[in-house]
């Protein structure tokens, strides 16, 4: 390519992502852009020999605010281009927005999260030889964009001086394999998508992506597992039936996906950005917490969000709170955060606390029989509750944290009507009422089965009856019989003056995790199902709720 060719195409690709960035600033209403910049392509050697590609965006000031690395298994388009560079480079920051190995144009073969410490490793090598280098760098990105980071804060560079990870996991065995279960809606669909975005026919892709929900929930239903899967993915994503032969998070199979060590390695000032229903929230809780104990600068933001609002509806509040700790980190300027926590009460609105969990008292309400919830201790002599999970007919996904867009809050009035799900309900509240932190579900249970799940949930009541979810918990293999103590999802949350609390109790939720077959057999090949028969007891208390609740909403006072 001559200069001259060279030089229009940088120039081609620029325009339109500058006319992006600024129509991102005015939409999510960002600071105002503080210099121009150009777009140009680069190749980065790996040191087995394969060229990753990548875009470099360049702004046009002699004063650049510093350099970020965005590595990115989707593609270096739309959103990413807009999201993750152009509107930090139209604010002075060299970019470079990485394709990982295997995707778009990079060289090698990918597999997912298997290359990442050592491809990261050596994309920074690359960076300190370049002229335009200003010598420190901070990383930013979400999701599978934050496991790179994670991949690089294993063995942490000098140079890297900040870091952003939006709903990032540091241990990608955890969200398939961490409640026992594997979670089957989104590790199928996912591999389904990222197997098949680069496929060169548009026609076919888009009649792929108008069929794509109903063909995932057709092979979620389907057994054997392994199968199912592969019928949905033809020949591509050959990692899928590893991750169900894999049942052990913490086997060897999975150790180049857990990096654990990075949490106790790093030093680098973190920000980390998740939502309350986002499928790796338990995972940015124990980022914040492990960092936390151990002194890093650590800063976290929760907001009322899904996997996928952290590219909608969250955009403007992520590329803000990035904006200013980049600024803080690598140029110097003075952060606009008052506090560790910026955190989203649900019902009430965003407020700042200096650590999590925040003080708050403790509530318990008791199941009772009837299918009250109450703070009245049901006396020895009361019946026990019981219901028959089939996994012929399992007990369905609504809502929740998924990666999937029928996640998040929704309506779940028709799972207390299910015959295989208890409902336990109390009565309508006298004033508001702020849980803040972990809710514990302890269950005197017991199950004609050993092979048995539970799956529990706390759900708002409105005065009009419509129930919706707030937290859920799951737990596979339950004892047999004993108590059994889940620890739901942490929230932020008040509950209205006048509605109620309701706990629900049930044997699964298909097809976010996988159902229990009941028989034993490997989840992925296995074709038995048998029942299993649960009894939840309630006498003397024996089964409770018990909640970091109180009259007034958590703050930093």
């Amino acid at each position: 390519m001559t200069a001259v060719s060279s030089v229009a195409t940088v120039q081609s690709r620029s325009k339109p992502r500058r006319l992006a960035a600024r129509t991102a600033a005015r939409l999510l209403r960002l600071p105002p852009h503080t210099t121009d910049f150009t777009v140009g392509s680069v190749r980065v050697p790996m040191r087995d020999g394969v060229q990753l590609a990548a875009d470099h965006y360049r702004p046009t000031t002699p004063n650049p605010t510093g350099t970020l690395l965005v590595r990115c298994p989707y593609g270096r388009g739309f959103p990413f281009s807009t999201l993750y560079a152009a509107s930090y480079a139209a604010r002075g920051y060299h970019v470079v927005l990485q394709s990982v190995r295997g995707t778009y144009g990079s060289g090698g073969e990918f597999t997912p999260m298997s290359h990442e410490i050592s491809d990261g490793a050596d994309t920074v090598a690359w960076l300190r030889e370049q002229p335009w280098f200003t010598g420190t760098f901070g990383t930013i990105g979400l999701s599978y964009l934050g496991f790179t980071q994670w991949a690089l804060l294993v063995d942490p560079p000098p140079e890297m001086k900040a870091a952003v990870i939006t709903v990032g996991p540091h241990d990608t065995s955890g969200p398939r394999w961490g409640p026992g279960s594997f979670g089957l809606n989104d590790f199928l669909g996912w591999s389904d998508m990222v197997s098949r975005q680069e496929d060169a026919s548009r026609i076919r892709m888009l009649l792929r992506q108008l069929n794509a929900r109903r063909a995932l929930a057709r092979a979620t239903s389907e057994l054997p597992m392994g199968e199912a899967g592969r019928r949905l993915l033809g020949t591509h994503a050959p990692w899928f039936e590893s991750w169900l032969e894999h049942t052990e998070p913490g086997h060897p199979y999975w150790s180049a996906m857990r990096l654990h060590h990075a949490l106790e390695r790093c030093e680098v000032p973190v920000l980390l950005v998740s939502g309350w229903q986002d499928v790796f929230f338990e995972q940015t809780m124990t980022q914040y917490e492990q960092l936390s104990r151990r002194g890093v600068d650590v800063a976290l933001t929760v907001g009322p969000w899904t996997h996928t609002h952290l590219t909608t509806k969250a955009a403007p509040t992520v590329i803000r709170e990035s904006l200013d700790w980049l600024d803080s980190h690598l140029a110097g300027r003075p952060s606009n955060r008052r506090q560790p926590l910026h955190v989203y009460v649900n019902g009430s609105g965003w407020t700042d606390l200096p650590a999590w969990p925040p003080a708050m008292p403790e509530v318990v309400r008791y199941l009772q029989p009837g299918g009250r919830l109450g703070d009245a201790v049901p006396p020895e002599t009361a019946s026990p509750a019981t219901f028959t999970y089939d996994p012929a007919d399992p007990t369905p996904t609504l809502g929740g944290r998924l990666l999937a867009p029928e996640g998040g809050y929704r309506r779940d009035d028709r799972l207390a009507q299910r015959a295989d799900v208890l409902s336990f309900t109390g009565d309508r509240l006298p004033s508001d009422l702020y849980v803040a932190g972990t809710p514990v579900l302890e269950l005197a249970h017991s199950c004609d089965n050993p092979h048995n799940d539970l799956f529990v949930r706390i759900s708002e009541v409105d005065p009009k009856g419509r129930s919706r979810n707030v937290s859920d918990g799951y737990v596979r293999g339950a004892l047999d019989s004993g108590t059994v103590r889940i620890e739901l999802d942490p929230i932020a949350h008040r509950f209205r003056a006048g509605w109620r609390i309701r706990v629900l109790v049930a044997g699964g939720s298909h097809p976010r995790f996988a159902r229990n077959l009941g028989t034993g057999e490997p989840i992925v090949s296995g074709r038995r199902l048998a029942t299993a028969t649960h009894t939840v007891h309630l006498g003397d208390g024996a089964s409770r709720l018990v909640l970091p609740a109180g009259a007034r909403p958590p703050s930093a006072d």
